[in-house]
């Protein structure tokens, strides 16, 4: 499992939703939760919320409504912004629900001066952080930075609602923050409330369930693709990834496919380095790609000086599509694995490969059910938890991340594992497996491995389904690639 990030439970989230979960009734979920813990801690007393515009304030909303139900308790809200710019619908919503509410108090406030001037945090018995939550970068700004101030200032008790409001573990590191007394996180630990030394932040951290979707965060969804690395607006060019696939010999259709992939997923460049024999052919096939023949008619061991220079100015190489398994070729893959840093390694490359490969790159492995099997020795089990095992443990052993491909793909890199359930049956024809090449090796470029894998079956299957619809059985692997951008635009 993953040790989880902040990113990750946005991404878990935004999956949730996407499978029927609607954000509505995780806030709900949160924002009771917050509630109960208030009552545990006190029987009755002085409340007061703090919120900020965005969700972590709808969370603080829930609660303060759940908490006004007792007559025991005085709670009091105060937003810090005005209403009409509060920037989900979710904390819109309950917002508005305040009124009908019985809270002693709502105000509004518009700048940092009224909050120097309010009272109500003196005699209160616990203050609720519910104003910037995860995410922030850099120095809180007005009024909030006046907030955080006041709050620590206050001696009162101080629950933190998912994190400290203004912590930044990361980025530019923390200017200025709530030092609570209790964090409330959802769902799971996350990494950066674990941090040694945190705790001057973050005070005792609580883990509360919200009924968060199992396979939200089992399976590969849109919001694994939010936290995919995006491109600038002042990108050059290169910065996207520069992709060497090594591949042909025996046929040009396959690395062809891979590259067209590459581009269409982003990278910036994309170089095919190919025999002699197929690279006319393969030059023919698009203006976009750049195609370096080799000598002879299958890559060998003779070609290595010449692409060794070309791994070194690439970022990732994808290698095995169309190269056939002439024991020439083999060899030359037993070569120039060492010499790359990363890698993934398709197709016919994977036949008779030794693993963990020799140097101290980082590889994606891409085998289908047979080709596992001859790597691992093993036959892969029937049920889906005996197949996560064997992939997580093959991979842990080996050193690489695994693309399991089949009707529900399993991604591991030895300590993670995801699913997929994206494609279809239509996508059994030929090629599909280099556009998955191709778009992994894209990804890989600018991502983690485990993310660049697991991301880019998510994105290959979707393109065929949306493919699928289109040309049914009679799709093609080039219909896949067409599909590429439609999967991706949904989600940038």
């Amino acid at each position: 499992m993953f040790p989880f990030t902040f990113s990750k439970m946005r991404a878990v989230d935004s999956n949730c939703s996407h499978l029927g979960l609607i954000p509505l009734q995780l806030m709900e979920n949160a924002g009771a939760a917050i509630a109960r813990e208030i009552m545990s801690r006190i029987e009755y007393g002085k409340v007061v919320f703090v919120a900020g515009r965005g969700n972590n304030g709808g969370d603080a909303f829930v609660a303060a409504r759940h908490l006004a139900l007792d007559d025991a308790y005085d709670v009091r809200v105060l937003l810090l912004g005005h209403s009409e710019r509060i920037r989900t619908d979710e904390s819109k919503h309950n917002f508005s629900l305040l009124a009908y509410s019985a809270i002693r108090e709502i105000k509004e406030i518009a700048d940092s001066t009224e909050l120097d001037n309010y009272q109500g945090l003196k005699d209160a018995d616990i203050i609720v952080d519910g104003i910037l939550g995860s995410g922030i970068k850099g120095a809180p700004r007005e009024p909030e930075s006046t907030a955080i101030d006041l709050i620590n200032s206050s001696g009162k008790y101080v629950i933190s609602i998912d994190s400290p409001s203004g912590y930044d573990p990361e980025g530019e590191g923390t200017v200025k923050s709530i030092r609570a007394d209790m964090t409330i996180t959802f769902h799971r630990m996350k990494q950066e409330l674990g941090i040694a030394g945190c705790e001057i932040y973050t005070g005792k951290v609580k883990v509360v369930p919200i009924g968060v979707l199992r396979d939200a965060e089992e399976y590969v969804g849109r919001g694994d693709l939010m936290r995919l690395a995006r491109r600038k607006q002042d990108a050059h060019k290169g910065n996207s990834g520069r992709i060497l696939v090594i591949g042909g010999g025996a046929y040009y259709g396959a690395p062809a496919l891979a590259a067209m992939s590459a581009l269409r997923t982003g990278a910036d460049i994309v170089t095919v380095a190919v025999p002699e024999n197929v690279a006319d052919t393969l030059a023919s096939y698009s203006p976009d790609l750049i195609v370096v023949p080799l000598k002879g008619d299958r890559l060998s061991p003779g070609n290595i000086d010449v692409l060794e220079k070309l791994i070194v100015s690439h970022d990732v190489v994808v290698i095995g599509p169309g190269i056939g398994r002439d024991p020439a070729t083999i060899k030359a893959v037993e070569l120039l694995l060492p010499l790359c840093e990363k890698a993934v390694v398709d197709a016919d490359a994977l036949f008779d490969l030794t693993l963990p490969a020799n140097g101290k790159g980082k590889f994606i492995v891409t085998p289908h059910a047979g080709e596992f099997s001859r790597l691992s020795g093993l036959t892969v089990p029937r049920t889906l938890e005996e197949k996560k095992k064997v992939v997580r443990d093959f991979s842990g052993d080996k050193k690489v991340t695994t693309i399991l491909k089949g009707s529900i793909d399993v991604i591991s890199d030895g300590q993670n594992t995801l699913l997929n359930s994206t494609g279809n049956a239509g996508m059994s024809v030929g090629g599909t497996g280099d556009v998955l090449a191709g778009v992994t090796g894209a990804l890989f470029a600018v991502n983690a491995a485990i993310d660049a894998a697991s991301c880019a079956v998510f994105i290959n299957g979707a393109a065929g389904d949306l493919a699928f619809k289109e040309k049914g059985f009679g799709l093609l692997a080039t219909d896949i690639i067409d599909r590429i951008t439609d999967v991706i635009s949904k989600v940038f």
